[in-house]
């Protein structure tokens, strides 16, 4: 398995913080947020190579990162070439770009390279193996300006999706998908398929809420947090809860 950690974003909502410095290698708790999600990837046991996408600007940063990062699995960093949020490819193209380039025929973890969180990563990992499909991630959430920033989610009682709708106005339940999936080889190229079909190529989210229309994907339902680090406020909340 590969894993695919999407950060070539530019963060510009955590100016000044990430004017010089991609958000992914922001600390928290004296720690860049990487760190945390590439030691959560260590534990699964089957991933053989995190993949890091990068835009241009923030490049050498990662590459400088790779260099020092004690991990005990290959790090390979992509430039995707863009400059800025004009032309920019957008998390389901910066996906498409890393399996063209690297020519990855494999399942595939694609993990948000801006959410820190505190369940084990190997317990969704676990999940994927025993439903033996498509994953996506998912949790309560109650607050509904919450609900319409995230991609909504219904599902059967055995955790099957049957609806999934990113950034809805109007909810129709309390479900949320984080942006952490699980994709099988035989999906790998219905990304491509996707985009083909003029399909939105910006939140990751887009992707398998067209895909559980063409084959079964199943959520995981996870306890604890997942945080998604996109403003000052978030940044220093969540640095005072790992700071303890």
């Amino acid at each position: 398995m590969k894993a695919i950690i999407l950060a070539a974003g530019y963060a510009t909502r955590l100016y000044p913080l990430t004017l010089n410095q991609p958000k992914a290698l922001l600390p928290i708790a004296g720690k860049p947020i990487i760190n945390y999600i590439t030691e959560q990837i260590e534990t699964i046991g089957v991933v053989d190579e995190i993949i890091v996408i990068s835009n241009d600007k923030f490049y050498p940063h990662f590459c400088s990162w790779r260099d020092e990062a004690k991990c005990s699995l290959n790090i390979t960093v992509l430039n995707d070439n863009t400059t800025d949020d004009t032309n920019k490819l957008g998390a389901v193209g910066d996906m498409d770009f890393a399996i063209n380039k690297l020519g990855i025929d494999d399942e595939i973890l694609v993990m948000a390279g801006d959410n820190i969180f505190t369940f084990e990563l190997k317990d969704f990992y676990n999940e994927y193996k025993v439903k033996n499909s498509d994953m996506i991630l998912v949790k309560k959430i109650d607050e509904i300006e919450e609900l319409r920033r995230m991609a909504n989610v219904e599902m059967t009682s055995d955790g099957k999706v049957c609806g999934m709708v990113e950034k809805p106005e109007n909810p129709k339940t309390n479900i949320a998908a984080f942006a952490m999936y699980i994709y099988k080889k035989d999906t790998v190229p219905m990304i491509k398929q996707y985009l083909d079909e003029g399909n939105n190529p910006d939140a990751p989210g887009f992707f398998p809420s067209w895909l559980y229309k063409k084959k079964d994907v199943y959520a995981y339902t996870f306890n604890g947090e997942c945080y998604d680090i996109g403003t000052p406020k978030s940044y220093s909340e969540v640095n005072e809860i790992f700071s303890k």
